[in-house]
């Protein structure tokens, strides 16, 4: 199996996991020119959430919460300001940016605010 469809797949299983706890899934793989989102939902306060989805195997690469370096955020939150342009969305309209990670053994850890705006 190739890595674009082992990732779609563990995309989907955070999707799922969102939904299931009352967030509402706007948009997957988001794309724009500053780069990809992996999930873009709203909450029930009408909060965007913007979400990186990483998944390892094993921890001898390290935690996968760790891979959404200062470069990854950046480009993260470039993509969701044009996000916020093209959608229409008030500048003031309230977000945070998630990192959810997912294990070998399908273990799913959801790091709310996991980092600021980075401009």
């Amino acid at each position: 199996m190739n890595k674009r469809k082992i990732g779609s797949d563990y995309e989907q299983m955070a999707a799922d996991y969102l939904a299931k706890r009352g967030y509402t899934i706007l948009e997957q793989n988001h794309r724009n020119k500053y780069g990809e989102i992996d999930i873009i939902a709203s909450s029930a306060e009408n909060d965007l959430i913007f979400c990186e989805v990483k998944y390892r195997a094993t921890y001898s690469c390290g935690d996968p919460l760790e891979a959404v370096d200062y470069r990854k955020q950046c480009r993260i939150s470039r993509t969701a300001l044009c996000y916020y342009a093209r959608h229409h969305y008030a500048l003031d309209t309230s977000c945070r940016f998630d990192v959810i990670a997912i294990d070998g053994d399908g273990n799913i850890r959801h790091l709310e605010n996991a980092f600021e705006y980075r401009g």
